[in-house]
Formats: structure tokens, C-alpha cells, sequence
């Protein structure tokens, strides 16, 4: 009798307290990241229930930042899904005013850029915002002038 180890036991309920302790810690997770999503979604004109419900809330994703329903087939493609997830997040931060830093935190950190931008004074600015005034990566240089072009010569000295 006295050779009996306590130690298992011990460890077992060490081990499952650890893991309510992470299944608590990832449900508060998904809380403030659905949350911080609807409101988002409200602020968007979208209904904010949608953030809850799988492929529906990217279809309403794809609505907000002016983006075709078919961009959504990307998301079922290996490899490529996650390309097209990182650009409908940082379409959707421009959609709010932020920069390509705000993908790189979201993606990070959702359960607080998200609530942090859906509870917080951003407005949304209409689909993908920066896109439409122009500033883009893909077209900055776009007020560029060739010197080439006749129109960009000098003016003719008239003395000459």
C-alpha cells in the first residue's frame, strides 16, 4: 500500500486545467474577433449577424470592398486561398481608412485590429477607398510625365 504514485493523477488535472485555461483563452478569441467583424459589417450597411455564418460573412466581405462574387472561387483553391484572403483583408482595411500596416496586424492580431476598427471611431469609406482615390502600389507613378513627350517640352526661348 504504501507504494501507491499519486504523481499521474496529479499530472492529469494539471494537464486538463491547462487545457480549459486554452479552450477559454481561444473562445474569447473568436468572441472579439466575431464581434469587432459585426460591427464592422454594420458600419458597412451589411447586416452584422453575417460575420457568424462560414462563406456567407466572405461573400459580404468581398460586397464591402466592391470586389465580384467570383473572387470567392480563390478560396477554395490550395495555396491560393491564402493570397486571396490577405488581399480581401487588405481591401477591407482600406475600405476603413487604414494602410497595408493594418493587414499585417489584422492578420496577426484579428481579435483586437478588429474590434478595434469596429468599435472604435473609423467610418467605412466606400469599397476599397484607397484603390479608388488612386493610391495604390499599382499605380503610383501614375501622375508621372515621360520628358519625352512633346507636351512636357520647355518652352521655346523666343530670343533664340
Amino acid at each position: 500500500m504504501d507504494n501507491y504514485n499519486y504523481g499521474d493523477s496529479m499530472s492529469s488535472g494539471l494537464l486538463a486545467g491547462i487545457g480549459v485555461v486554452g479552450m477559454l483563452i481561444y473562445l474569447a478569441i473568436i468572441v472579439l474577433t466575431v464581434a469587432g467583424l459585426w460591427k464592422m459589417f454594420e458600419k458597412a450597411g451589411k447586416p452584422g449577424w453575417a460575420a457568424i455564418i462560414p462563406i456567407y460573412n466572405v461573400i459580404i466581405m468581398l460586397e464591402i470592398v466592391g470586389k465580384p462574387l467570383w473572387w470567392i472561387i480563390g478560396l477554395f483553391i490550395p495555396c491560393v486561398n491564402v493570397v486571396v484572403l490577405i488581399w480581401v483583408t487588405n481591401l477591407l482595411m482600406k475600405s476603413f481608412g487604414k494602410d497595408t500596416v493594418y493587414t499585417v496586424l489584422v492578420i496577426l492580431f484579428p481579435f483586437i485590429i478588429y474590434p478595434m476598427i469596429g468599435f472604435g471611431s473609423d467610418q467605412y469609406q466606400g469599397p476599397s477607398a484607397a484603390e479608388a482615390r488612386g493610391q495604390n502600389s499599382f499605380n503610383q507613378f501614375k501622375n508621372y510625365k515621360n520628358p519625352f513627350d512633346e507636351e512636357n517640352e520647355p518652352p521655346k526661348d523666343p530670343t533664340v
